[in-house]
C-alpha cells in the first residue's frame, strides 16, 4: 500500500498569496510585475514556520484562537518585510 501525499500542504502558502495580492496596491512600483509579486511570497513564506495541513478544518481546529491571531499577524508582518526587501533590492538593481 502506498500513502497519497497529494493533499498536504503548507497553509501559509494560500494565505501570503492572497496577503500580497490585497497589499501590493500599496506598492505601485511592485504591483503591475508578476515576477516581482512571486518574489515577494518567496521572501515572506521564507520568514515563515511552514504549517503543514490537509484540510482547512485541520487549521481551525488544531489551533486556539491566540494562536490563529498570532500566526495571522506574523503572516502579515512577513508580507510586509518582503514588500520592502523585494522594493528595495529593485531599486539597487535599476541604479547599477
Amino acid at each position: 500500500m502506498s500513502a497519497d501525499f497529494t493533499t498536504v500542504r503548507n497553509h501559509n502558502e494560500r494565505a501570503v498569496f492572497d496577503t500580497v495580492q490585497r497589499l501590493a496596491p500599496q506598492y505601485p512600483g511592485l504591483a503591475h510585475d508578476p515576477e516581482l509579486l512571486a518574489d515577494v511570497a518567496c521572501v515572506a513564506l521564507n520568514r515563515l514556520a511552514p504549517r503543514y495541513i490537509r484540510h482547512e478544518v485541520d487549521f481551525v481546529f488544531y489551533l486556539s484562537e491566540r494562536e490563529r491571531s498570532d500566526s495571522d499577524r506574523q503572516m502579515t508582518e512577513a508580507v510586509e518585510y518582503a514588500f520592502g526587501f523585494v522594493q528595495a533590492r529593485t531599486a539597487m538593481r535599476a541604479r547599477g
